[in-house]
């Protein structure tokens, strides 16, 4: 998809979650790192830089409630990987 925004910062993804933009899916790199793929890049990118300008407002309990759900998927990829011994995996939910 190449209008996807793509970080694996996980607060600047929470903020763009709570910011109701669409988490199309979350993939592991080969290094084990997770990636957050949203829609709507051109949206994304303005909001992103608005959170890096201290700009950007967003309510307090989203961004909590975004980063908490964006955390426990990335464990839960975590633990499927390890219980059904797949490497590179990818989670559409």
């Amino acid at each position: 998809m190449e209008n996807a925004y793509r970080t694996k910062d996980l607060a600047e993804a929470s903020f763009l979650y709570a910011s109701h933009q669409k988490l199309i899916r979350l993939e592991e790199d080969n290094n084990g790192r997770y990636w957050f793929i949203f829609g709507d890049k051109g949206q994304c990118e303005e909001l992103v830089n608005q959170y890096w300008r201290r700009e950007a407002t967003v309510n307090a309990k989203e961004f909590a409630d975004a980063f908490r759900s964006l955390k426990d998927r990335i464990f839960k990829n975590k633990e499927g990987r390890y219980e059904y011994g797949h490497g590179t995996k990818s989670n559409t939910k």
